[in-house]
């Protein structure tokens, strides 16, 4: 008998993210289609990764041409897809709402990176570098997530994901989320950072208050400290702006991104002002694959796409109509967030003892991906190109599923979709 795909998985690949339930084999749009044909809606996007959906004609067609131009050579030479890549992340950074960095100092600095971890480990060491040694400490928040690279492992605020690999490195304080006197009591001589999403995705999306970063700011100006933003799962339009951190209307001197940059081509980057990317010199960072001509060329089609519909106007339009639908369904008390990056919170009576992970399990056994992203809020990230019937679509099987308990009694349902 031929072995399934849970069955193969099982045999070949390490188990750090558990057995996937379901095997998906395409995608279009909002759209997912699994290996027996059952099609789903995506709420999740890969974690925030596919803003402009699944199989965008335009970034796929980026793509293989590419491909059949250059694929790779080394970041000793130029290519020219990272250029309008940069260019464009530098203006759409400096010119957000509210916080315009002076003309007359002039654009910041991009380092390409791979991934989301890595664009935050490039950020710690350039902290460290800028400051040099003795204000090598960072303070982030508790419930933070920045990573799992030994250095942002220690970065993020929750001390049970450190646990399996300590000694973790020093250097790193937590405080508490918007207590901005938390804050300035962890400060210490050596602390030369500090590092903050604008909204925590992984910790339960938990928006900043604007007040909050607009103090941190201003403590970091005070002191003489870097400010750095995380914005790997909130940028590229997520929130309703370019960028999380604009909201607040404050310029960090540091920003890290990813996830949304290359809707799926794995791709990430570091933005610094001019003056803190100085520190960097040749050999002081580098990665083999990091802004290669196939990634860039992806995220290039990406940002000219994103700006052509202006993606935070999407963001803010359709969260907006997401937030109405599901606060009308029994069962969710209460939604946070901001854009299209939604925390649903379930009451706890339509719980009735059970998870938000067995509410998702559920969801997706009817056709709809989501993620339990507390025990008790459910994680909703659709594409900014999901249309008000699909929101509508999605937003009943969630309500259909709070309705009819039984479907996720032994929190185990068989994934089967709905065609």
């Amino acid at each position: 008998m031929t072995a399934t795909p849970t069955e193969r998985w099982s045999d070949v690949l390490m188990g750090n993210y558990g057995v996937p339930p379901v095997t998906f084999v395409r995608g279009s749009g909002t759209e997912l289609f699994d290996d027996a044909g059952n099609r789903y809606l995506d709420f999740l996007c890969g974690l925030a990764v596919t803003g402009l959906g699944h199989a965008h004609p335009r970034v796929a067609a980026a793509l293989a041409d590419q491909a059949s131009t250059l694929l790779h050579v080394s970041n000793l030479f130029i290519t020219e897809p990272q250029l309008e890549v940069a260019e464009r992340l530098d203006r759409l950074i400096r010119s957000g709402t509210g916080s315009e960095v002076d003309p007359a100092g002039g654009s910041g600095r991009i380092l390409f990176q791979n991934s989301g971890a890595e664009a935050n480990e490039a950020a710690l060491k350039l902290a460290r570098k800028f400051h040099g040694r003795g204000r090598h400490g960072v303070v982030a928040a508790f419930r933070s997530f920045h990573g799992r690279t030994m250095a942002t492992l220690a970065a993020t605020g929750q001390p049970e994901k450190h646990e399996p690999f300590q000694p973790i490195p020093e250097g790193f304080r937590h405080a508490a989320w918007n207590d901005l006197a938390a804050v300035e009591a962890a400060l210490a001589p050596e602390v030369g950072a500090i590092l903050l999403e604008p909204l925590q995705g992984e910790g339960g999306v938990n928006p900043a208050d604007m007040t909050f970063l607009q103090g941190v700011r201003r403590l970091c100006d005070e002191r003489g400290m870097l400010l750095i933003i995380d914005e790997v799962q909130t940028g590229l339009g997520r929130t309703g702006e370019w960028f999380g951190f604009q909201h607040a209307g404050i310029v960090p001197d540091v920003v890290t991104m990813a996830k949304g940059l290359g809707n799926g081509v794995p791709i990430g980057a570091v933005w610094a002002t001019a003056d803190v990317a100085a520190a960097f010199g040749p050999g002081d960072h580098g990665s083999t694959f990091a802004g290669q001509p196939l990634a860039a060329a992806g995220a290039r089609e990406v940002l000219r796409i994103m700006e052509e519909m202006d993606a935070p106007r999407k963001a803010r339009e359709r969260g907006a109509e997401l937030t109405v639908l599901l606060e009308a369904i029994p069962g969710v008390s209460s939604v946070r967030g901001l854009g299209l990056l939604l925390g649903v919170e379930l009451d706890p009576a339509a719980l009735a003892g059970r998870t938000a992970g067995e509410v998702a399990r559920a969801c997706l056994a009817a056709g709809l991906v989501v993620n339990g992203v507390t025990p008790t809020a459910l994680r909703l990230a659709p594409p900014m190109t999901i249309s008000s019937d699909e929101l509508v679509e999605g937003v009943g099987i969630l309500a259909g599923v709070l309705a009819d308990g039984s479907a996720f009694d032994d929190g185990t349902t068989e994934s089967g979709g709905h065609s």
